[in-house]
C-alpha cells in the first residue's frame, strides 16, 4: 500500500505491517490504523504514522533506549485486548515531543504504546499511580553526541 505523508512524502507499507489500534491514542480516537516507519536519520526514533490521515505522525522510541530500567505492570485484561501469546511478542514505544528548544525534548513514559508484533494489534496505556512522567526530558540521558544531526533532521517536527 502506498501512502502520501505531509511529513515524510510518499512511502510504501506492506498490508501485513499495518497496525490496528485496539485502544486509540488519546486525542486521536478517530484514527485506528498506523504503521511504523524507520528513517535512518532519526534512529533510534521511528515514526508511528497514521494510514488514515497524511498529516498525523508521532515520533516514537523504545523507552529502554534512554531508560534501561523502564518497567510497566500490565494487568491480564489490558494484555488480553492484544491477544498476546508471549511477552516477547510485545513491543513498547513512547511518544516523543520535540519543542522549538531541542534540548527540552521529552518522552511520555506514562502513556506507552504496546504493539503485538505477531498480530499487529496495538493500544496506548495510561499508567495510573506510576512514578513515570508524562514529560520526561531525555537530553541529559542521551548526552550530546550526535544531537546536532538529529536536531537538524527533526527541525520543524
Amino acid at each position: 500500500m502506498v501512502f502520501n505523508s505531509t511529513r515524510l512524502g510518499q512511502f510504501d507499507v506492506p498490508a501485513d505491517k499495518i497496525i490496528k489500534m485496539a485502544r486509540p491514542i488519546l486525542g486521536f480516537e478517530r484514527l485506528t490504523e498506523f504503521c511504523l516507519v524507520e528513517v535512518d536519520a532519526v534512529a533510534p526514533f521511528l515514526w508511528l504514522h497514521s494510514t488514515e490521515d497524511p498529516a498525523v505522525a508521532f515520533l516514537v522510541v523504545n523507552p529502554l533506549v534512554f531508560f534501561p530500567d523502564y518497567r510497566i505492570e500490565i494487568n491480564s485484561q489490558e494484555i488480553a485486548e492484544l491477544n498476546v501469546s508471549g511477552v516477547k511478542d510485545v513491543e513498547t514505544y513512547v511518544i516523543a515531543t520535540v519543542p522549538e528548544d531541542f534540548r527540552k525534548m521529552s518522552i511520555n513514559l506514562q502513556g506507552p504504546i504496546l504493539v503485538n508484533a505477531a498480530n499487529r494489534l496495538a493500544k496506548q496505556l495510561v499508567l495510573v499511580n506510576s512514578e513515570y512522567q508524562v514529560k520526561q526530558y531525555i537530553m541529559p540521558v542521551a548526552g550530546l553526541a550526535g544531537v546536532k544531526d538529529l536536531e537538524e533532521e527533526l527541525a520543524g517536527v
